[in-house]
């Protein structure tokens, strides 16, 4: 049986797993509900334990969580391991995962959110591309909904919240060269989870065209941001990530 991802096609978060999946050439299938009605769904899929999305169904386990569902990948499916082997390179691998999951991703997502928002033509171009079908459904005027649900579920509502989240994706590049220094890779000699998150999750500010979901426009101000960083080194090596490593959908 093909796994099934259920996912978010516009989140940075569940990037993280379809591109573990390719990588891994593992077939699978998708099932995308509109953004905002799919914690309904992981709350059902998980039994409770999780309200987001990624959540990716074996037949005989359901396993939520980006990095969660990266490992169990490499359990079930070995060849092409994203996660090093027990050791210091594996904690460092999950220790970096695990900051730019709490520290990067959350902040990426607000501040882009909190300019769809401001920009409701653009959030309707970027929401009917990420999400065609379901988004067709709601109906006229229905982006309005989408756009409270998003704005309150990921705090874009807030002007002061949204200077916050720049400075901390400011931060994440920063961090980003400091772990790269010299080397192609944040752990070891090869591509891992370490760089599939950190690429991942700053794919909407550097809209690499090998990801999966790509738009025609962002908001002004995220385009502005991303040509005041397209000369820095992390913004650079998250595009060589995914010219080298990132495969045509498997789903």
């Amino acid at each position: 049986m093909e796994p099934v991802l259920w996912h978010i096609t516009i989140s940075h978060f569940n990037e993280k797993v379809r591109w573990a999946l390719e990588f891994k050439e593992i077939s699978y299938r998708a099932r995308a509900p509109l953004p905002g009605m799919h914690m309904a769904v992981a709350l059902f899929l998980t039994r409770g334990r999780q309200y987001t999305f990624p959540v990716i169904d074996f037949g005989d386990e359901r396993v939520g969580g980006s990095t969660a569902i990266i490992e169990a990948l490499d359990q079930r499916y070995p060849a092409r391991p994203l996660v090093p082997e027990p050791g210091k390179d594996r904690d460092r691998a999950l220790a970096l995962s695990a900051w730019f999951d709490d520290e990067l991703g959350p902040y990426v997502r607000q501040y882009v959110f909190h300019e769809l928002i401001l920009d409701p033509e653009c959030f309707e171009e970027v929401f009917s591309q990420a999400a065609p079908g379901p988004f067709r459904k709601i109906g006229p005027g229905g982006e309005k909904v989408i756009r409270t649900i998003v704005g309150s579920r990921y705090g874009a509502m807030s002007g002061e919240g949204a200077v916050e989240a720049r400075a901390r994706v400011l931060a994440g590049f920063d961090r980003l060269e400091s772990e790269l220094g010299d080397g192609d890779y944040l752990v070891g000699d090869r591509f891992g989870v370490a760089d599939i998150s950190a690429a991942s999750l700053l794919y909407p500010i550097v809209g690499p065209p090998e990801s999966f979901t790509t738009f025609d426009r962002m908001p002004e101000p995220v385009e502005h941001l991303r040509h005041e960083l397209s000369d820095r080194r992390g913004f650079k090596w998250v595009e060589e990530m995914f010219r080298r490593h990132r495969r045509p959908a498997a789903a």
